[in-house]
């Protein structure tokens, strides 16, 4: 296997501030957290420093090495990253549901038209792309707009717990279906609910494929200030192919540069100019 290359230290010192990776950035609100999530574009919720990409848990710790613990429930920063999530769901300021590969994600409003040509499954596409029990699903809450867990369950007829679980992450990956809300008393329970239904506007735009891709890798360069091959595809749940056509449409426009096959960076006029860095002070 070849060694995975290395991220310069400049690079990391970056990231570090762009993803709230320094005590002095660390994330302990709500306001915060949707700024942070609206800076980077996109971030996971509970990845650490094992995955790579922005990640709500990291920032909230504050440092590049945030590693979730095995007792995560007794886990301050744990905590708070829940409760901010919660918080985050409940406000529907930035968008969140499991996307590719199964993994909780934040996106900021303006990235929604991107990553549903992306990811999205049109009404036309449902009956061929979706399982019976993700349009039983779908055919309930289209009726009703909101519905909680449990009653979801006994009205699409999916009662066996393992097949609506998958059903619902099938939808939103299909970025049909979201949660809208998390309640713990009596019993704890989501709410889903329609993702069109709060974005309706960013999620009815139609936006070429190509298109899309190249703003995703714009998104994720602008923060990361440099990538390495595959990265982009595992951090977006890319394709490699489709990672490497969106970071060589930004090479052509001169936004990024191309060092060797698979490493892009920031063109250095545009890392000096670009409104992140000087949201940061750079």
């Amino acid at each position: 296997m070849r060694p995975k290359p290395s991220i310069p230290s400049e690079i990391e010192d970056y990231r570090d501030a762009t993803w709230c990776r320094e005590g002095a950035r660390a994330i302990s609100s709500v306001i915060a957290a949707e700024r942070f999530i609206e800076q980077v574009g996109f971030a996971t919720c509970m990845t650490d420093s094992r995955r790579p990409g922005p990640s709500l848990y990291a920032a909230v710790c504050g440092r590049r090495d945030a590693v979730l613990p095995r007792q995560v429930q007794k886990d301050p920063e744990t905590s708070l990253t829940w409760t901010l999530k919660d918080q985050l769901l409940r406000r529907g300021k930035v968008y969140y549901a499991k996307l590719a590969r199964g993994k909780a994600t934040f996106i900021a409003p303006r990235l929604l038209p991107y990553f549903n040509a992306i990811c999205g499954v049109r009404p036309s596409e449902e009956k061929r792309r979706l399982s019976t029990h993700a349009r039983a699903l779908l055919k309930v809450l289209r009726h009703e707009w909101e519905m909680a867990s449990i009653d979801l369950r006994k009205e699409s007829g999916v009662s066996d717990r393992t097949a609506f679980t998958r059903a619902l992450d099938e939808l939103q990956a299909a970025m049909i279906v979201i949660p809208s809300e998390v309640v713990y008393l009596p019993k704890f329970t989501y709410l889903w609910t329609l993702a069109v239904s709060r974005f309706p506007d960013d999620l009815m735009q139609r936006v070429d494929r190509d298109v899309a891709l190249r703003e995703i890798a714009r998104a994720f360069l602008g923060s990361a200030g440099q990538t390495i091959p595959g990265e982009l595809a595992r951090v977006a749940g890319l394709s490699r192919p489709e990672a490497g056509r969106g970071n060589r449409a930004l090479v052509a426009e001169g936004y990024a540069t191309m060092s060797a096959p698979g490493f892009y960076e920031l063109a250095s006029e545009v890392a000096v100019n670009s409104p992140l860095a000087a949201s940061l002070g750079r």
